[in-house]
């Protein structure tokens, strides 16, 4: 009798896991129910109401090819970003005034969009691609004789997850035939309605708390050119320079801050001739005890006995870009490590 029972109990416990886990259970295994998954139509949007403000959410990129020789060895990893700066900020150089944002395109381009939606401003043209956004023409403060136009440029910024967002203001007469074709000029036609709409887009930004949220980002804003506009590049002959795709007025500022930022003594300087002379002794901790950056290059050197050594830090304009070489004007068994770490400070401390 006892063995009778035994088997019916068992007989009923599998039954009852089947009836929870299996094929038809409460609990089954749904990781596989995608396959089945049925394909939907693209949503349809009203004639009546815009839809330019719909990303397609999964965008199947064209084939690339690209030509890369294989390497024979593990490449070392890039160096961690350790100042991370944070908001909303407005740089000027010259008359050149842009945001500095740290939010990738991909996160700023609905936002930016937003702003032109809430102030019931059409865009006339829009290319995520590219980080480009035009407004239509606009009446601006009841003024009767001109009329006037807005394009905002979203680029990624000197450091990864940063941005920097541009405006460029066009005007002309209303008396005038509105042009098919816009001529955008290099400068705006008035630095005064630029400044307003930048920091009128600043504000709107450091006011947004759904900036970093992913599913809200822009996958079609996403493909703008990802790579940052400071990198570190090692040559053929395995010597490191630093690669600024910026114009060579501010790659001078940004380098002369950034060694002014890092307590370097720049001890001579000539912008005609591109070089500053500084002092530099290498990279260490606050506690004098090997950190992190130390490790990735392998130090062996002793910080109490480290003394400042003076290197050269000049500037090579090319045509896309400025190139930043460090040079130790004394050689020594430790230049060549000196000389990168002082140009990996030199690219923490850009801003």
């Amino acid at each position: 009798m006892l063995k009778s029972l035994l088997i019916t109990g068992l007989v009923f416990t599998l039954s009852g896991c089947n009836y929870l886990t299996g094929d038809n259970g409460m609990f089954r295994d749904r990781g596989g129910d995608y396959l089945d998954a049925e394909i939907l139509p693209l949503m349809s949007i009203p004639e009546e109401l815009d839809s330019y403000t719909l990303d397609q959410l999964y965008v199947i990129p064209q084939q690339v090819f690209v030509a890369a020789e294989i390497f024979d060895r593990t490449p070392m990893p890039k160096p961690i970003e350790t100042k991370r700066r944070e908001g909303v900020i407005i740089q000027n150089l010259g008359n050149r005034r842009w945001i500095v944002i740290d939010a990738t395109p991909g996160q700023i381009w609905p936002r930016v969009r937003d702003y032109w939606t809430e102030l019931q401003i059409v865009l006339d043209y829009e290319n995520p691609g590219r980080g480009v956004m035009e407004s239509s023409w606009v009446e601006v403060d009841s003024d009767q004789l001109t009329r006037h136009k807005y394009r905002i440029t979203i680029e990624p910024g000197l450091h990864s997850g940063y941005s920097e967002i541009y405006v460029l203001h066009l005007e002309n007469l209303r008396s005038d035939p509105i042009p098919l074709v816009v001529d955008w000029p290099e400068t705006s036609s008035s630095e005064d309605r630029e400044r307003q709409i930048l920091d009128s887009v600043s504000q709107y930004l450091a006011d947004r708390n759904d900036i970093y949220q992913a599913s809200s980002a822009s996958l079609l804003a996403g493909s703008i050119e990802a790579e940052r506009k400071a990198n570190i590049i090692q040559n053929d002959a395995g010597d490191q320079f630093l690669e600024l795709r910026i114009d060579y007025n501010r790659a001078w500022v940004q380098i002369r801050q950034a060694l002014e930022s890092a307590d370097i003594v720049i001890i001579d300087s000539n912008r005609d001739q591109s070089f500053f002379s500084v002092k530099f002794s290498g990279i260490t901790d606050e506690d004098d005890s090997p950190g992190f950056i130390r490790r990735i290059f392998g130090a062996g050197r002793n910080d109490d006995a480290a003394t400042e050594r003076e290197f050269s830090v000049r500037l090579l304009e090319t045509d896309s870009a400025v190139n930043v070489v460090t040079e130790a004007l004394e050689s020594t068994d430790e230049s060549s490590q000196l000389t990168e770490e002082l140009l990996l400070v030199i690219n923490n401390n850009l801003s």
